[in-house]
């Protein structure tokens, strides 16, 4: 099988026919194309769904508009629910827990000696949730485990971004390379302390929390 794809900049300047006519110079076998109900595509999106059908003299199936609660299922709408921290409403349309992953990268050192110790990944290429606290659970070796996750500038610091992983209640020891963790809940904003004694007073609350909240959720699982 095939993959390919355009560079948005190369075909952007093109009206609909422009494109269609690309389509079938650089894919002559090109029988099928699926788009969504509200596709458009062309210079200032001239052409949509119907138009592509009448330009192109193959099949083109066209995906009725799927709603979850009403809402209409789009990338866009998962986005603004991930930067709002509505976990809950992005899992929900993506029908599962969106997972992110990254490479593990030495940290400022304070997690292990004076709060509590973390994965520090180094993340790319992901749409991030708002910044915050989220109940997580983080692939180790073949196992998901319950952890409690951190993502945002660390103001209470030195003021850098990061991205923070916390196993909750297992020592996994020294861990390289790349990791993966899903989320489950969110918990709290971003917020700077006082110190470091009311940060670890504060994520001490923020595991307990996510302990509960991943209790209730593997609970749900089993009963369903």
């Amino acid at each position: 099988k095939m993959c390919c794809f355009y560079h948005f900049d190369k075909i952007r300047s093109l009206n609909p026919e422009a494109f269609v006519h690309k389509l079938k110079e650089d894919f002559p076998h090109l029988e099928k194309i699926v788009v969504g109900y509200d596709f458009a595509f062309g210079k200032a999106k001239a052409g949509n769904a119907d138009h592509l059908n009448k330009l192109f003299d193959g099949e083109v199936c066209i995906i009725k508009e799927v709603c979850v609660e009403g809402i209409p299922v789009h990338s866009r709408t998962i986005k603004a629910y991930l930067k709002k921290g509505n976990i809950a409403l992005a899992n929900k349309l993506l029908g599962r827990a969106y997972v992110i992953e990254g490479e593990v990268i030495k940290g400022q050192g304070l997690g292990k000696k004076e709060l509590v110790p973390t994965l520090n990944l180094s993340v790319d290429h992901y749409q991030l949730p708002l910044e915050g606290v989220y109940a997580t659970r983080t692939k180790i070796g073949e196992k998901w485990l319950s952890s409690v996750s951190f993502l945002g500038h660390r103001v209470t610091t030195d003021s850098s971004f990061a991205v923070e992983v916390h196993v909750i209640d297992r020592d996994i020891g020294e861990v390289s390379g790349m990791v993966s963790f899903e989320f489950v809940a969110f918990i709290r904003e971003n917020q700077k302390f006082d110190g470091l004694n009311t940060l670890k007073k504060q994520i001490e609350e923020d595991i307990a929390r996510a302990s509960e909240l991943s209790s209730k959720r593997n609970s749900h699982y089993q009963q369903s």
